[in-house]
């Protein structure tokens, strides 16, 4: 009876730190049903685990909760650190922007409407969090949807952009020509960076 109440244990606990995984890398609530399928456990359990999780976390003062919201579960911060929050993602807006921020705002300005796919296929690495944080700075907002299969979301340039710019309209922004490297730069550039294999030796 004890082996049992151990295995059943560790069974939760496993679940437990699944849960938390899972939670904590999605954009959007998880419903209560994926959770259950994902992790082959009933959904009552599942409930029951998150509910005592989330009770957990306001217990020891966190400043996080587990919550359920629209149907599934989700992390966010506490109400009473508000002021706090705000004041970090204010502070945030005036940090420097990376290198990949920088470059995926230059690709939605320059070929806007862009979705997820076409921005991943010209950088060739997943622009989600980049492009949330172009969104949190007001600089890319969605435009539309694509007319093809999924209708994915499209993303252009706001006038907040514009304005950081100091420019008036998209025509403003100076011809990329200017930014790519002629051909004799780049012909010279191979030769340089060229390494010829070694020559076989003589018999």
């Amino acid at each position: 009876m004890r082996d049992e109440l151990i295995v059943s244990e560790q069974l939760d606990a496993d679940t437990v730190r699944a849960i938390e995984a899972i939670v904590l890398v999605a954009m959007e609530p998880v419903p209560t049903e994926l959770l259950a399928q994902l992790l082959e456990q009933p959904t009552t359990v599942i409930d029951d685990l998150c509910s005592t999780l989330a009770a957990a976390y306001d217990e020891a003062g966190h400043g996080f909760q587990l919550v359920k919201v629209a149907g599934g579960w989700r992390y966010q911060t506490h109400a009473d650190l508000s002021p706090y929050v705000e004041r970090f993602l204010l502070d945030g807006q005036r940090a420097r922007m990376s290198g990949a921020a920088l470059e995926t705002l230059a690709i939605i300005a320059y070929k806007q409407p862009l979705s997820r796919a076409q921005i991943a296929s010209i950088r060739g690495v997943d622009p989600d969090g980049v492009i949330r944080t172009l969104q949190a700075r007001s600089y890319v907002a969605e435009v539309g949807r694509d007319t093809g299969p999924g209708q994915a979301i499209l993303y252009g340039t706001t006038p907040s952009f514009l304005e950081k710019l100091g420019l008036n309209a998209l025509t403003d922004l100076p011809p990329i020509a200017e930014f790519v490297p002629g051909a004799d730069v780049v012909e010279a550039l191979e030769q340089g960076l060229r390494i010829d294999p070694p020559a076989e030796p003589r018999a």
